[in-house]
């Protein structure tokens, strides 16, 4: 079959809008994830025996799961189980992408805190400050630059998992360029353009990613 480039422009906008969300559930997951894999990974570094069990159990959990089971778990079987909750599809996408990540960062944030000099801490105790603060103005500033590359791989790996969401119906990437497949059967030309604009979205945060790396690098 001849590969067909007029089929491509016409189908821009709606692969952009696709594109557009997600981004956006990316974003939104990711922002979630990191929160929950903060405290998640710092009550495995320092939260005592109920607490770090709890992160424990919740990371084994979501990291042995797929995100598919995961995200049609929220959208299909939590209604039925509690007949009260209505879960519409970008939402339901956003809590999968924030729970998943969630227990990945957990883990970069446990290794990035663990692989700080105890020297840092022992200084920071000497000086008067509390453990606590200790840990907020000296140990996590210095981990969450050595977290920086692993946090951008996580969003990349994000934003492909997204494409997954195509199982229940969110208007994403994917699921906008099945739908424009749907109508002119032609395959081929779309699935290269979804591929192209992943791949730029990719190579675009690739390039920030870098820039922010060099900027906060520990010397």
């Amino acid at each position: 079959m001849q590969f067909d480039w007029s089929v491509i422009w016409p189908a821009i906008p709606i692969l952009l809008d696709g594109a557009k969300m997600t981004l956006w559930i990316s974003i939104l997951g990711l922002a979630g994830g990191i929160v929950i894999g903060l405290l998640a990974g710092l009550a495995r570094t320092y939260g005592g025996w109920i607490a770090n069990h709890v992160a424990l159990i919740f990371i084994e959990v979501i990291r042995g799961t797929p995100i598919v089971v995961q995200v049609m778990y929220i959208y299909f079987a939590l209604p039925m189980a509690f007949p009260d909750i209505r879960i519409d599809t970008f939402t339901a996408a956003v809590i999968t992408i924030t729970i998943n990540s969630g227990a990945y960062i957990a883990e970069i944030t446990r290794g990035s805190v663990l692989s700080i000099h105890k020297g840092f801490s022992e200084a920071g105790l000497a000086l008067g400050l509390s453990r606590r603060e200790t840990i907020r103005h000296v140990i996590m500033p210095l981990a969450l630059r050595r977290m920086l590359p692993a946090l951008g791989n996580q969003l990349i790996i994000s934003i492909k998992d997204t494409s997954l969401f195509i199982v229940i119906g969110a208007a994403e990437l994917t699921r906008s360029g099945q739908e424009i497949i749907a109508g002119n059967f032609r395959a081929l030309e779309i699935w290269t353009a979804v591929g192209v604009i992943y791949l730029i979205i990719t190579q675009v945060l690739n390039i920030v990613l870098r820039i922010l790396e060099r900027r906060m690098k520990i010397l």
